[in-house]
């Protein structure tokens, strides 16, 4: 008996892996203007990023300031594209282009005003970074920064290049 509860629980386990979750369809706004919805999100077959972050918090700052510095050898070495997804609201709102501007990130910038996406996909605080297969699977969810902890994510999309 021992061993069947044993079998039916490892046989659970690897059933859980095997469905992989997508990107829900919830519509945001770019920072342009342009309706996007978030289930279209694609990089051309390759592995892609989404950073939520907003304007007053510090460490999603740093976090999206230090993958600018080697976005560019990113995208050279993995073909690799982010998308910078900002929850700030209200009168926040009105302050990322700037800070977009400011800072020179070359990121695709979405508006989660509601934070419906970042609910959406389980986030409760930010910086929040889903790592997102070639296919569209979310493979991985990150929350919090340290310093160098990019440096994480991009083992991870050389490893998703790999397979």
């Amino acid at each position: 008996m021992k061993q069947l509860i044993v079998t039916l629980f490892i046989t659970l386990l690897a059933g859980i892996g095997v469905a992989q979750a997508q990107l829900p369809a919830v519509t945001l706004k770019s920072i342009d203007g342009s309706i996007v919805s978030c289930d279209t999100l694609n990089n051309g077959g390759k592995p892609f990023i989404i950073d939520f972050f907003a304007t007053w918090c510090k460490p999603c700052n740093r976090e999206l300031s230090a993958i600018a510095e080697v976005y560019d050898e990113w995208k050279e070495e993995t073909g690799l594209k982010i998308f910078a997804v900002s929850i700030d609201q209200g009168q926040n709102i009105n302050k990322v282009k700037p800070l977009v501007d400011q800072n020179e990130w070359e990121y695709e910038v979405l508006l989660d005003t509601n934070s419906e996406l970042l609910k959406a996909l389980g986030g409760q605080m930010i910086p929040f970074v889903v790592v997102v297969d070639g296919k569209g699977n979310i493979v991985s969810k990150h929350s919090g920064y340290t310093d160098g902890a990019e440096n994480e994510l991009l083992e991870e999309v050389c490893k998703l290049n790999a397979e």
